[in-house]
């Protein structure tokens, strides 16, 4: 695209303005001609003839070749895309449920209308998580991704391990700082991260994964006696979506709080800043780091991507299209901390082998493994108030599972 970027921008909130404040004052060859909003009464600093509740007026603008869209709600952010794409628009875009949901359909869009869908805003804010992947770790042998994608929920956490604030006190200022939405729940359970995760997914792996598939497991449940346990042990709780592959052929996939050691990169990840970790079989590990919440360090990831653009940059989605025998599970053992109130909770969850347990009158835990896959059948029973589950770190894996894993490794070093 060598003309000018002449965009229609969907949506003018936190993101929509950061993006707005990043364009000024910059020769980019780009150009917001109008912005669709919901609101028409809201006050608004910019030219009133910039805006508009008419999204056809956006498509049918002569002069728009490039849509932007930021709004919250999916199904309309689907629609958009989808019509954008289909009429030879090309398409950037933050809204990671959207995505999540409906990514194997929006590359079959570009595919057949060879335009373009360019999403780095939608995970991690400003770090280019999604372009690495693409590019730098395109023929690379990934064992594992795993990081804080959400800056709300590790915002609170930060508030609560460093501070001492209650969970509820810290809530309310990620809210007020604009963070957090008033409903909150898609931070704090998990929701946010197992979107994010299932789009590194397909970038890293090259798994189109529906988002159902993914255990989810928040943090809106944490108690002092959670925060209390952590700290004696000097550890620090987070929330941690993982993918990481079980020998040649399968890929698990979860997102749960963790407690992190002091020598784990995340643990001085604090505030609203995002880190990732990638565990590579020829780079080893790396480490990404940068601000995972507010609009303007999103607004600048979505900026990178119009700007790419104009070079005719897509994403070529390498590893999916040259996919082999990797799949999905959820069959695996992982060691957890549970917080309980009910005997039958441990036996839903059929926990086995146990290495601590505590129990009194206020306060009952115990650590010990639980499959994957019982926890995703038991999801409703996890997010019950009187529970609290957290990632030990530690796996369990089949000797099958264990035997793969070593000829891949003597495989690589041959």
């Amino acid at each position: 695209m060598s003309e000018k970027i002449k965009i229609g921008l969907f949506g003018f909130g936190v993101v929509g303005q950061g993006l707005h404040d990043v364009i000024l004052g910059q020769d980019l060859n780009l150009e917001i001609i109008k912005i669709a909003i919901k609101n028409p009464e809201k006050k608004r600093s910019l030219d009133p003839s910039l805006f508009t509740t008419n999204h056809q007026e956006i498509f049918d603008h002569p002069e728009i070749n490039t849509i932007v869209e930021l709004i919250d709600d999916a199904d309309v952010a689907f629609e958009i895309a989808k019509k954008a794409l289909s009429s030879g628009k090309h398409v950037v875009s933050a809204n990671k449920k959207m995505i999540a949901i409906h990514l194997a359909e929006l590359v079959e869009l570009q595919l057949k209308h060879g335009t373009s869908l360019l999403y780095e805003g939608s995970v991690c804010g400003s770090i280019p998580i999604i372009r690495n992947l693409e590019e730098y770790y395109d023929n690379e042998l990934l064992h594992g991704i795993s990081g804080i994608f959400n800056g709300s929920s590790n915002y609170i956490l930060s508030k609560i391990f460093n501070e001492k604030l209650n969970y509820h006190v810290a809530l309310k200022q990620a809210q007020d700082l604009g963070f957090a939405e008033t409903d909150p729940i898609l931070d704090v359970g998990g929701y946010d991260p197992k979107f994010k995760l299932t789009i590194v997914a397909a970038h890293a792996y090259g798994l189109f994964l529906k988002p159902e598939e993914i255990l989810n497991v928040g943090i809106q449940h944490i108690s002092d006696h959670d925060i209390r346990y952590a700290k004696e042990k000097g550890y620090k709780i987070k929330l941690v979506p993982t993918a990481k592959k079980i020998g040649s052929s399968e890929l698990i996939t979860y997102v749960l709080p963790k407690f992190i050691k002091p020598d784990d990169f995340l643990y001085n990840v604090e505030n609203e800043y995002n880190g990732v970790t990638v565990q590579a079989a020829f780079a080893d590990k790396q480490f990404f780091f940068g601000k995972g919440a507010g609009g303007h360090p999103t607004g600048s990831a979505v900026l990178s991507d119009i700007t790419a653009l104009r070079y005719g940059y897509r994403y070529e989605y390498k590893k999916y299209h040259r996919q082999g025998s990797l799949s999905h599970s959820n069959k695996v053992n992982i060691e957890v901390y549970i917080r309980y109130v009910e005997e039958s909770t441990l036996e839903k969850l059929q926990v086995s082998d146990i290495v601590e347990r505590f129990s009194r009158n206020d306060y009952k835990y115990v650590i010990g493994m639980v499959s994957l896959e019982n926890l995703l059948k038991n999801k409703d029973l996890l997010e019950h108030g009187d529970v609290f589950i957290a990632h030990t770190g530690d796996y369990s894996f089949s000797e099958a599972a264990l035997e793969i894993a070593a000829d891949e490794e003597a495989l690589i070093l041959n």
